[in-house]
């Protein structure tokens, strides 16, 4: 991995802790100078005045690497856009950005309040797009650039309580897609990763049972380091020439991946279908291919390699 991304410049958001810190280690070590992004706040987003941005500066930079903190909100347009200027006034360019900022505030359903599915969206959705999108004229000018999300199996499969961050990474794979369609003629990827880690936000699932207990103990077993080498391959030349539009896993040493949305069975009628007809005839015929809701803790059920 040593110089495998020599000379580039990488934006990492959320990088104080877990994910983020990893990546953005991986990221310098590969030769990458950094900008470490991580306002210190809690998973819920409230303020924690820690400052965990400059403790992995200086991990870096005592590792003989290049890095900057920053400290900026990723969930506006303006302080999104100054994340990307610190790059650019730092290092003079940028060449990736790897969205992983992001909160929860978690509630069932019926009893989520607005004021919390609106603020996981900011941040967790928006910022990712403001960032991208602050980053994207940098990457059209130079010919190159890539984008990496951190997106969540619960999205992508399910997870109870969530629907405000369900919805907000599941949007980050639309919008990851889109930006790999748009900007490819720029030499620009874009690709997801769903990472199976032990962080702070995993660590607020509640334990009120013996097989809760269970799956917490086997869930810190994921080491969130793992996830950062896979960030890094995306974002090198050899990765960009590999790989776009893609949404990836990474459960320790297993790296999956996700299929894409693609119709599966079709069936037509001439003369149009009635409601009845639907019911008595395609349902009946659609149902074998039906998959009901489900946890990602009940696909991925076993222990991680």
């Amino acid at each position: 991995m040593s110089g495998m991304l020599e000379g580039k410049v990488v934006v990492v958001t959320g990088a104080g802790r877990g994910v983020g810190r990893g990546a953005a280690l991986m990221a310098a070590n590969a030769g990458a100078s950094v900008v470490v992004n991580d306002l210190g706040v809690s998973p819920g987003g409230e303020d924690t005045g820690e400052a965990p941005a400059a403790s992995v500066v200086r991990e870096i930079r005592d590792a003989g690497g290049q890095a900057v903190a920053n400290t900026e909100d990723v969930g506006g347009w303006k302080s999104a856009s100054a994340i990307i200027e610190c790059a650019i006034d730092t290092f003079g360019r940028v060449d990736a950005v790897v969205n992983n900022a992001g909160i929860l505030q978690d509630a069932i359903f019926h009893k989520m309040e607005p004021e919390s599915f609106e603020r996981v969206l900011q941040v967790n959705l928006a910022g990712p797009f403001y960032l991208s999108r602050a980053a994207a004229p940098h990457f059209k000018d130079q010919g190159a650039g890539a984008y990496v999300h951190m997106t969540s199996s619960a999205a992508l499969i399910g997870n109870m309580g969530q629907a405000n961050y369900m919805a907000s990474k599941m949007g980050l794979v639309g919008l990851s897609t889109s930006i790999s369609i748009d900007m490819q003629k720029f030499g620009v990827t874009s690709n997801c990763i769903a990472p199976f880690a032990w962080t702070r936000m995993v660590g607020t699932i509640p334990v009120n049972s013996p097989e809760q207990q269970a799956r917490v103990e086997g869930l810190k077993k994921l080491d969130p380091n793992k996830v950062g080498t896979l960030a890094v391959a995306l974002i090198s030349d050899a990765g960009r020439a590999a790989a776009n539009g893609q949404v990836f896993g990474v459960r320790n040493n297993e790296i999956y991946l996700f299929s894409k949305n693609r119709p599966i069975q079709i069936m037509h009628d001439g003369d149009g279908w009635t409601c009845d007809a639907i019911i008595d005839r395609v349902m009946p015929a659609f149902e074998p291919n039906f998959l009901p809701p489900a946890m990602s803790r009940d696909i991925f059920s076993w222990d991680p390699v």
